[in-house]
């Protein structure tokens, strides 16, 4: 691991922490908060299949377990795009996902959930690593609840969303075939809009892990990641503990 990538990664973890400590919701909390804590498990399939020069097509699948990691389903999540690439190494995202979120322990309703999403990705690579960023804007809908009944309507709520994640080649310069890899990445959550009242801050997920390029369009990631969210009433936070696993396909159907 070179020295430029590790001041990369400290900067990167010291920035996020300054973001989520700087947060004024937190600030005001940081007396009465209280905290809990939980064990997930996350899998996904993420697939970007490329049809022409300016066209593709993206599809990420999740599924979340939850409860000493895997006693109950937590949620289910399907996202389509349309991918629109402006260069090979940075694209435009807008789709549709559509979320279950199924019900907690003592509860029997699930809660649907539909969003439209906006996003930039781009991708640099650099001597020894590569760093993958996105920022990614939310319309979410969720479905009316009450007495764990499914009300009519839906609640609106907007949230931005900014990843970056460096990937280091731990055999060769560039992350080919049979190239296993370091990973670590971080994500943060800001929910934007008037009805936002007491958590501005929504989440942070901080992942580190390693990866596999079984093929030159196959790679998979297995590591720890850590949530840290506020919920609505701005005292009460969750930190989970997932083991996650993503299966990661890239596909060109150009002709040569």
């Amino acid at each position: 691991m070179s020295v430029s990538f590790s001041g990369f990664v400290k900067a990167a973890r010291c920035l996020s922490l300054f973001i989520l400590l700087a947060s004024p919701t937190v600030a005001t909390a940081q007396s009465v908060k209280e905290i809990h804590s939980r064990e997930q498990a996350w899998v996904a399939y993420f697939n970007q299949t490329r049809l022409t020069n300016r066209f593709g097509l993206w599809l990420d699948v999740h599924w979340r377990q939850t409860g000493d990691f895997i006693d109950r389903p937590f949620q289910l999540l399907v996202r389509p795009a349309l991918t629109t690439y402006i260069k090979d190494n940075v694209r435009i995202n807008t789709g549709y996902a559509f979320i279950n979120h199924y019900p907690a322990e003592g509860f029997e309703t699930t809660r649907p959930e539909h969003r439209i999403w906006e996003q930039i990705w781009w991708n640099q690579k650099y001597k020894s690593f590569s760093l993958l960023q996105w920022i990614r804007l939310e319309q979410r809908f969720l479905r009316n609840i009450a007495n764990d009944e499914l009300q009519e309507g839906y609640q609106k709520a907007n949230r931005i969303r900014y990843n970056f994640m460096f990937a280091v080649p731990l055999k060769k310069q560039d992350v080919v075939k049979g190239t296993p890899t370091a990973v670590l990445s971080n994500e943060l959550f800001l929910n934007l809009g008037e009805n936002v009242v007491y958590n501005t801050f929504d989440q942070n997920r901080f992942f580190i892990g390693g990866g596999y390029q079984f093929t030159s369009s196959l790679n998979a990631q297995l590591g720890y990641l850590n949530v840290y969210q506020q919920e609505a009433s701005g005292n009460r936070y969750m930190v989970t503990h997932a083991i996650r696993f993503y299966l990661i396909h890239s596909l060109d159907l150009r002709k040569e």
